[in-house]
């Protein structure tokens, strides 16, 4: 699925009565309960079910997000749905018959290969929440499997209606994407808007698989937070801190700010991590999206990799003698090592960016433009 442009409110896919019942998503440790709605998603033709009972969550980091040549996990997980804000889909029109200016009212504010001009408000779900479809076939289109570029490949099992696309070829994040044009909420609708509670994140992602392979989730969020970071620096050196912040963000920044000693901080801010650094890199609530608050500048990076920061950071080589410490890292067996640094994504690097009004800087202009033209420049701190 190639990368999607614009900005804006998602759209509800039709409608539909709201219904009382609610589910018990678990209790937050501040004693309130956390509640959110179940959906079911039904064509706008006819009427008939599509998917399971689902609720809503933030849209994933990785919805964007290509990697390698094997066949990923569900993007989502069971139960769950988010909405893309952004427009999916065919048609596409190039940047030099859209213009900057048209673009710019999109939520582009640095030059890409195309725009979308699909409908914004597309909904999300795992491959196994889907009821009632058939496929298309005459768009399946994809190496290993179906990539999306046909437009929407699969119909509605009762009238025919063209109402989602399903994306599972490699490289890609498993996701079926309901149309909002052909869907609509047959039961549910979203709970009120309530502030996010931070008691139960979970537990994070570890930076390698068990391959010993950076993880994928890992390699889209830092590409992501990279870009606001830059967004922030003002331009100048960040100080990083020790450890994994450092291993991943530091050779992109290196190679992308000039020379000269660090003179801002940055550090983790979130549920039981407090600093006054000058930026803060906090989390992103995974049912809400919204980012942990903080008086500086923040830069909002993925639940799953800032909860491992957050635990993990710390851990070090102790002595062994008496009684094993909890926070002490076991040799046997020894912890994976990577086989190569750590390379953020350029693609996913440079769409955050160009989503980014600060990308109208000259300076960080400079640098959308140099990553974006010099693909194989050496060194590169991208692949």
């Amino acid at each position: 699925m190639a990368a999607m442009a614009g900005t804006g409110c998602a759209e509800r896919p039709g409608g539909g009565d709201a219904v009382d019942a609610v589910r018990r998503s678990g209790d937050l440790d501040d004693g309130r309960e956390d509640t959110a709605a179940t959906v079911v998603f039904g064509c706008a033709g006819c009427g008939a079910a599509l998917t399971a009972p689902v609720s809503r969550v933030a849209l994933p980091v990785n919805a964007h997000h290509t990697y390698g040549h094997q066949f990923l996990p569900p993007l989502m997980e069971p139960g769950t749905f988010a909405v893309d804000p952004e427009p999916f889909g065919p048609p596409w029109r190039p940047w030099d018959e859209v213009g900057a200016d048209e673009a710019k009212a999109r939520g582009v504010y640095a030059p890409v290969c195309s725009l979308s001009y699909g409908p914004r408000g597309a909904v999300v779900i795992a491959p196994g929440d889907v009821r009632g479809t058939a496929f298309v076939p005459d768009r399946g289109d994809g190496c290993l499997g179906l990539d999306g570029r046909d437009g929407p490949n699969l119909a509605c099992v009762r009238c025919g209606r063209a109402v989602a696309t399903r994306v599972d070829d490699c490289s890609y994040w498993q996701a079926v994407w309901l149309d909002p044009r052909a869907v609509r909420r047959l039961t549910g609708d979203d709970p009120p808007h309530r502030a996010a509670g931070w008691d139960a994140l979970p537990e994070g992602v570890p930076p390698l698989e068990s391959s010993g392979m950076w993880s994928p989730l890992w390699d889209a969020a830092v590409s992501v937070a990279l870009a606001h970071l830059l967004a922030v620096s003002a331009g100048v050196r960040v100080n990083l801190p020790d450890g994994l912040v450092a291993e991943t963000f530091g050779p992109a920044l290196d190679a992308l700010l000039p020379p000269g000693p660090p003179t801002r901080t940055l550090a983790l801010a979130g549920p039981g991590r407090s600093t006054d650094a000058d930026i803060a890199l906090v989390p992103r609530h995974p049912r809400t999206g919204e980012t942990w608050p903080y008086a500086g500048e923040t830069v909002p990076l993925a639940v799953e990799v800032w909860a491992y920061l957050a635990r993990h950071h710390d851990r070090r080589p102790v002595p062994g003698a008496g009684r094993w410490p909890d926070d002490a890292w076991r040799d046997d067996p020894p912890p994976l090592l990577p086989p190569m640094r750590f390379r953020p994504d350029r693609r996913v690097f440079l769409r955050t960016l160009a989503r980014l009004p600060e990308v109208r800087e000259p300076w960080l202009r400079a640098i959308y433009d140099r990553v974006g033209n010099r693909p194989h420049a050496h060194p590169d701190p991208f692949w």
